[in-house]
């Protein structure tokens, strides 16, 4: 990972952490991919992908949260949730887009298909 993205998964690390939840994992990775951070906040585990470019050309950050990207993020996700064997009432999956310095948090950004753990 270069130094603009660990600069901005630091940011949304702090942004997360400000907003009362707690990051359980970071680079949480498997054969199928890898999830940013991992949070929780109450009875809801939040899987974060975090998305940082210059400026908004060519899309975005979002633009690049492809179905594809989607598709890893849940696999690794069941993944995670299994090794760990972990109960939540609510599991979400958020983006965290930076452009140009600017955080965006996308609260269910995109519901995966049925997860099986």
């Amino acid at each position: 990972m270069n130094s603009l993205g660990r600069a901005g998964e630091e940011q949304a690390r702090q942004y997360l952490q400000n907003k009362g939840y707690r990051i359980i994992a970071q680079n949480f990775g498997t054969k199928n991919g890898e999830i940013d951070l991992i949070a929780t906040r109450g009875d809801l585990l939040v899987f974060v992908e975090v998305k940082q470019r210059a400026s908004a050309a060519f899309g975005g950050p979002m633009a690049a949260v492809t179905k594809s990207k989607q598709h890893k993020i849940s696999l690794t996700a069941a993944e995670f949730i299994k090794e760990k064997a972990l109960k939540f009432d609510s599991i979400r999956f958020d983006v965290i887009c930076i452009t140009g310095g600017e955080l965006t948090h996308v609260e269910n950004a995109f519901f995966p298909p049925r997860m099986t753990v």
